[in-house]
Formats: structure tokens, C-alpha cells, sequence
């Protein structure tokens, strides 16, 4: 059972969400939360495993009471939820240690597979977010010690990672196993010190390892 705390000022969305995800049979909606702040304190109360968290919410906004919340119960993940695909927004949230991002007029069905998705331990973006996170953080090539952690092999895998490749592609790309390519995944996520996925499209991309536009080496 994924358990799940829903944060929004407004209360017929939370009323939306919980209709939605408690129809579910592995979702349970666990709390509901008004504000950034009475978030973080639920948060502490039920221990989700996962917020669907508003970005502008009244006391504290969302990326903020992401941030925090984060800092206190580091395996909860976040799946932001707003009406507003916006640059700052985009990249805030996912510095804030924030898994997915998702707009509120996604339809029902795509909300519920965009949880499971973050809880299995991949992350969501929209492809809009994608482009725009990615034209914000690229960075041209720079040394990093953290880089020399990984085998030539989990370099590999980040590189195409960071195209957006699942594991499955991934594999066939590098004709290994799925489930290779997956074990490579959590060891450099592991080494690099890094939530999930999205985190990992991010580090690559502020370190040079790819650029947008171009092919992997």
C-alpha cells in the first residue's frame, strides 16, 4: 500500500485527489494538509510515502515545505502538482529534492501512474519540464571528483539516462539484462549521493557529461 498525503490550500482539490487515489486498491490517502507548513507537520505525524504537494499554497510554499520536509524524513518523496509549467518553478522543485512534476490538468489515470512511477523509485517530468530543466541546468563540461566514483560502465548508463532512456532501452542499447542496467542505476545513484533519477538527468547535465542537442559520445 503506497500511503500518501495530499497537500493544497484549496479543498475541493483535496477532495478531487483523495476520490481519485483512494479508488485505487494499493493507494491510501493517509492526510490532507492546507499550507506548506501544516504539511511538513503531517508529514512528521503519518510518515507518508509519498506528498502530493501544491506549489502556491499559503504560509509556505510548496518547493520550500519540499526542502524542509526532505530534510526531516529524507525516504518520503515528493510529486509536485500545480497549474503553472513555469521555468523557476521547474527547476526549484527538483533542487528541492522534489521526484516529479506534474501539471493539475493531467487527466485521473496519468495522476495515479505518475505515484506509482515516483514510488517505484523512478522519476516523472512532463516533457515541457524536461526541456526547460534541461535548458536551465546545462553546463559545458567541468571535472568532478564525484565522477571518478563510477565505472566506465555506470558513465554509460548515465549518459543515457540523461537522454531520458528506461532501463529497457538502456539495455538494449548496451545489450545487457534490464536487470544489469538497473543495478547500475542504484550503484551510481548510491555513489553520487542522489535521490533518483531525475537527480541523476540533473547532475549530469550541471556537470557537462552530456549537452542537450547532442549525440552521446
Amino acid at each position: 500500500m503506497i500511503r500518501i498525503l495530499l497537500a493544497d490550500d484549496q479543498a475541493l482539490v483535496r477532495g478531487g485527489l483523495r476520490l481519485i487515489l483512494d479508488s485505487e486498491p494499493d493507494l491510501e490517502v493517509v492526510a490532507e494538509a492546507a499550507d506548506g507548513a501544516e504539511a511538513i507537520e503531517r508529514a512528521i505525524e503519518t510518515r507518508p510515502d509519498l506528498v502530493l504537494m501544491d506549489i502556491r499554497m499559503p504560509s509556505l510554499d510548496g518547493i520550500e515545505a519540499t526542502r524542509r520536509l526532505l530534510a526531516q524524513l529524507p525516504a518520503a518523496r515528493v510529486l509536485i502538482l500545480t497549474t503553472f509549467d513555469l521555468d523557476e518553478y521547474v527547476v526549484d522543485a527538483f533542487r528541492a529534492g522534489a521526484s516529479g512534476f506534474l501539471l493539475k490538468t493531467a487527466p485521473p489515470q496519468q495522476l495515479v501512474a505518475a505515484v506509482r512511477t515516483i514510488q517505484e523509485g523512478d522519476a516523472l517530468l512532463t516533457p515541457m519540464s524536461t526541456r526547460r530543466l534541461i535548458e536551465q541546468v546545462a553546463r559545458p563540461p567541468v571535472a568532478d571528483p564525484a565522477l571518478e566514483q563510477l565505472t566506465a560502465r555506470e558513465r554509460d548508463v548515465l549518459r543515457l539516462l540523461a537522454r531520458g532512456l528506461t532501463n529497457a532501452e538502456i539495455a538494449k542499447e548496451l545489450v545487457v539484462e534490464p536487470s544489469t542496467v538497473k543495478s547500475h542505476v542504484a550503484g551510481l545513484l548510491s555513489k553520487l549521493d542522489l535521490r533518483d533519477r531525475v537527480h541523476a538527468v540533473v547532475f549530469a547535465y550541471e556537470r557537462g557529461l552530456v549537452q542537450p542537442g547532442k549525440p552521446i559520445a
